[in-house]
């Protein structure tokens, strides 16, 4: 199939395929300047931070901008729907670079206190909050419903590159002119990331698709599949990461005002469809109605559960774990290097296939055998002792992570109904981001008590269960991605 687009004499032409159309290479240019800007940020904060403080406030310091990120981040979901992730996005990203900016002049005037560092963590968090939402619910609408895969394979590149690159710029800025020159650097990449956004091409809401209101009422079996959707990031990022489908295209769009959709049509197995949000109700009327929707809808409840437990089964082992790991067996900073790189190379590889690839039967399935695969991967790292074995399982659940939070990211956004994609990726990043960190603290209190291999082997069953609930979960079962061009 081939997808389309309305060109002004009323005809449709081919839309080119994702990574080969000008303005999802915008879009991508922009959303990499920001992930660039965020890494050298976060390392200029610490590192003036440790300036200015000792070890200890450093961490109070990054943690103050998790707190109105997690607490607010529901909210920003409702913001992105009612105002338009374009405008959320855009507007963000010019507070970031305006914020740090102002940040480099005063380090570069003069030697602010800890107070200022604290006020710029805070202000941060409240942006996040908003931004992330926001950029989860762009990409339905800059292209047609079958490149997001695609779409979600170039996310994922991108953010492999923000963290081998961010660190680098980060560092070289630092020094040359210390922290305020890693806070300008930081200012003029999210600079960049506005002047991309400025001249992106969005669509007021994706298109709808009568055709398949059907398909995303009825229970989806083998033989009535039901329509695709998507997850984050974060990817084992952000999002998690750890960020599914898209069905048949279509050129009839619809406003986000409408309560008709292909994600929620009216019917006995999924729901009517509750007041538009473009209804006079309140933020918190709509906050509501977007967590009813999602309880509602039998394919996100069950997808945005299977999103939770893949970036708990992923982020666990890759973080506390692995500094866990690589001290218990000695093989020092080259060794986490090692890994760390041997994972971001599995996932990098896997975007690329989804980005350039064509047609991938039956993706939604098959990111259930990813999953058993990683979870195989993960109880492997934590118990081998040969640093080459370790690299290559990292490399191995990496391959499985980037599959299936591209697939899973793209199934969200195809089977969410425009009207509420906000809310639906503020409620999936919170579950992944905000809360899948809290598993970290508990992580490092029982490594001492059952040893790291019981720890990884316990992940490596979480990643199991993910895996079980794909075939399991009708909805998931019959799933299936729209072919590409």
């Amino acid at each position: 199939m081939t997808s389309e687009t309305a060109t002004g004499t009323g005809r449709a032409t081919a839309a080119p395929p994702a990574h080969r159309d000008p303005n999802v290479l915008r879009w991508l240019g922009a959303y990499t300047a920001s992930l660039l800007g965020d890494s050298v940020y976060f390392l200029a904060l610490a590192w003036a931070a440790a300036r200015v403080t000792g070890p200890a406030q450093v961490g109070v310091v990054l943690a103050l901008g998790a707190v109105p990120r997690a607490v607010l981040m529901l909210g920003g979901g409702v913001i992105a729907d009612r105002l338009g992730p374009r405008r959320v996005v855009i507007t963000a990203d010019a507070v970031r670079a305006g914020v740090v900016l102002a940040v480099a002049l005063a380090l570069g005037l003069a030697s602010p206190g800890v107070w200022l560092l604290a006020a710029v963590a805070l202000v941060f968090g409240v942006v996040d909050a908003v931004f992330m939402p926001a950029v989860g619910a762009l990409p339905p609408r800059i292209t047609t419903r079958d490149q997001l895969v695609r779409v979600q394979g170039l996310r994922t590149l991108a953010t492999r590159l923000a963290v081998v690159v961010g660190p680098f710029v980060g560092g070289a800025a630092m020094s040359l002119g210390g922290p305020a020159a890693a806070f300008a650097a930081a200012g003029l990449v999210f600079a960049l990331s506005l002047v991309l956004l400025l001249n992106l091409r969005v669509a007021a809401s994706p298109p709808a698709h009568p055709a398949d209101v059907s398909e995303a009422a009825a229970p989806s079996t083998p033989s009535t599949p039901s329509t695709p959707s998507t997850s984050p990031a974060s990817s084992t990022s952000p999002a998690s990461s750890t960020s599914p489908a898209s069905p048949a295209s279509s050129t009839s769009p619809a406003s986000p005002a409408s309560p008709a959709s292909p994600a929620s049509p009216a019917s006995p197995a999924s729901p009517a469809s509750p007041a538009s949000p473009a209804s006079p109700a309140s933020p918190w009327h709509d906050l509501a109605e977007g967590l009813r929707y999602v309880k509602r809808h039998r394919m996100l409840l069950a997808l945005i559960t299977v999103a939770w437990l893949v970036e708990l089964g992923f982020s666990g082992p890759l973080n506390i774990g692995l500094v866990l790991l690589v001290e218990d067996r000695g093989w020092g900073p080259g060794g986490m290097g090692l890994i760390i790189s041997s994972f971001g190379a599995g996932a990098g590889a896997s975007a690329l296939a989804l980005a350039l690839g064509g047609r991938i039967p039956r993706a939604v399935p098959l990111s259930g055998w990813f999953l058993l695969l990683g979870s195989l991967a993960v109880g492997a790292l934590g118990t081998t002792s040969a640093l080459p074995l370790a690299a290559a399982a990292a490399a191995v659940a990496g391959l499985a992570a980037g599959f299936t939070g591209a697939v899973f990211a793209a199934l969200l956004q195809t089977s969410t109904d425009p009207a509420y994609l906000g809310r639906v990726t503020a409620t999936t990043t919170l579950l992944t981001v905000g809360v899948v960190p809290l598993s970290y603290p508990l992580t490092g209190a029982l490594a001492p008590h059952v040893g790291l291999p019981a720890v990884f082997l316990g992940y490596a069953c979480v990643c199991a269960l993910a895996a079980a609930l794909v075939p399991a979960c009708a909805t998931l079962r019959g799933a299936s991605l729209p072919p590409r061009n």
